[in-house]
């Protein structure tokens, strides 16, 4: 199917059930969610999956997910690059935009399903990943990406790292504010995080080639709110002729001839944030002819070899078309997470307070 094209209230609930039903098949008992079955389990790709879940109405299963995430977190707040079941499947690393992503997913969850039980219980294990992510900020703002087997830090930072911590921190001071905990220097850390990203970029990719050439290091910025309102349409603007394939979806690196799938819905939701719906809808009525038979996608296009490549359907993928879908039709109470900055404040707190009595 191509030429899907949606808008407020016309959520395609129908259509796609079998991309929710992909992730659940793939969703083990234990309510980890690997890429596909028989693949590995990183925590970052696992929350997008469950954010699918919530999506789909299936509150149960994303509960899981974050429980089985729950249960693997480290004692420092961190959790390993990735798993398989009960193993470890890289210790070599752990990542800070990962760790950071369960206060986004949590937050997601919660707009939901409103389940103020849930959000009491993760916050023990939103609190010790953000503060394992805050121990790796510099003097100048901007946060390590990751820390090795040992817990020595990697010494530099990502944009789209950076950036995915930027919308986290938003998302963990509202699950803060709505808990009534003190949090304070979380949006401190955030506004210097901010700051890094707008005005230092000297403090990114200082020990190896620029990652400029990724697309996600142009979107991303706009996606998780860093850039906003006119200074988010300059930046797509600038670059869009670079990374864009009229008719295919975005390519995931500039000198590659090569599409992906979640990369264009994540650029969607980047359209939305920065107000141009209208592109945001048309590129995403590209993405169904990636879709496969059983309701999953594929990971990308190559456009000079014509063939679908990798060999793969993961289930974050298929977790980004639900968040786009989500973002452009207005379908949950969580669609305009990634296309608005709202951060809670004392006000917000009471009437959130309120809410959890009640």
């Amino acid at each position: 199917m191509s030429g899907l094209y949606l808008s407020r209230g016309l959520f395609p609930e129908e259509f796609l059930r079998p991309t929710v039903e992909f992730i659940l098949d793939c969703q083990r008992d234990s309510g980890e969610i690997p890429w596909f079955e028989g693949g590995y389990t990183d925590p970052w790709d696992h929350v997008e999956s469950a954010m699918g879940l919530s999506i789909g109405g299936e509150l149960h299963a994303a509960r899981k997910a974050y429980e089985w995430l729950a249960g693997k977190q480290l004692e420092d707040g961190s959790w390993w690059a990735s798993y398989r079941g009960d193993e470890i499947d890289n210790a070599n690393r752990r990542e800070s935009n990962f760790v950071a992503y369960v206060a986004t997913g949590v937050w997601h969850h919660y707009l939901i399903s409103e389940d103020a039980d849930f959000l009491r219980a993760m916050w023990p294990i939103v609190d010790r990943a953000i503060g394992f992510v805050l121990s790796l900020q510099s003097e100048h703002g901007e946060i390590d990406w990751a820390v090795d087997g040992a817990g020595q830090a990697k010494g530099d930072a990502l944009v789209t790292g950076c950036s995915s911590i930027y919308k986290s921190l938003e998302c963990a001071h509202n699950i803060a504010i709505t808990l009534g905990e003190q949090r304070a220097h979380w949006l401190a850390s955030r506004a210097r995080l901010g700051k890094a990203l707008r005005q230092k970029p000297e403090r990114f990719d200082r020990t190896w080639e620029t990652k400029s050439r990724y697309s996600m290091d142009w979107f991303y910025p706009v996606l998780t709110g860093v850039y906003t309102g006119a200074d988010a349409r300059a930046r797509l603007a600038a670059r869009w002729d670079e990374f864009v394939e009229d008719g295919l979806g975005c390519r995931c690196e500039k000198q590659q001839p090569w599409v992906t799938i979640a990369e264009s819905c994540e650029l969607v939701m980047a359209l939305l944030a920065a107000g141009d719906h209208a592109r945001a809808v048309e590129v995403y009525s590209w993405l169904q002819q990636w879709r496969a038979s059983d309701g999953s996608y594929w990971t990308g296009y190559q456009l000079v070899e014509d063939l679908l490549w990798p060999d793969e359907k993961p289930t974050w993928t298929a977790g980004a078309i639900l968040l786009a879908a989500d973002a452009l039709t207005k379908h949950t109470a969580a669609s305009g997470l990634f296309c608005t900055v709202k951060v809670l404040d004392e006000a917000d707190e009471a009437r959130e307070r309120r809410i959890l009595v009640d």
